[in-house]
């Protein structure tokens, strides 16, 4: 049985190379934090709730869930759990500023390499402001 020719070059990645990739994963990571970041913090629809009316409602859902048959209960246990979140995720605070300042470094050559335009940036909720400083302008793609 013959062997397979070995025809095959092993190809090695120089170190410039490298470095552009790991400073492309840097800024996508980055862009992706502060996108995230902005999309988490952004404000709900209708009334804000204070941290007080959601404790007033956890206290009136678990009094009700004592007496509460079967079908309540399982709804109520949803809602409890609910407003549980809403509370352990209101004391979560975003370092918006850290990640933000993260995001206006990689910016400009993130959007540069991906062809992102300044109308897309804004579509999806980045401050003009922020692409300011980023260097992301309406004439710049």
């Amino acid at each position: 049985m013959p062997m397979a020719s070995s025809n095959t070059t092993n190809r090695t990645m120089s170190d410039a190379h490298k470095a552009a990739l790991a400073e492309g994963r840097e800024q996508g990571r980055a862009v992706r934090r502060y996108l995230e970041a902005l999309e988490s913090s952004k404000p709900k629809r209708g009334r804000k709730r204070t941290r007080e009316s959601v404790a007033k409602r956890l206290e009136t859902v678990e009094a009700q869930l004592e007496k509460a048959d079967p079908v309540k209960r399982l709804q109520l246990s949803q809602e409890r759990l609910d407003l549980q979140a809403e509370l352990a995720e209101e004391e979560e605070t975003v370092d918006l500023e850290g990640i933000e300042q993260a995001f206006v470094e990689a910016a400009g050559p993130y959007s540069q390499r991906k062809g992102i335009s300044y109308a897309a940036w804004r579509e999806i909720g980045v401050p003009a402001s922020t692409l300011k400083a980023a260097g992301i302008t309406r004439s710049s793609k």
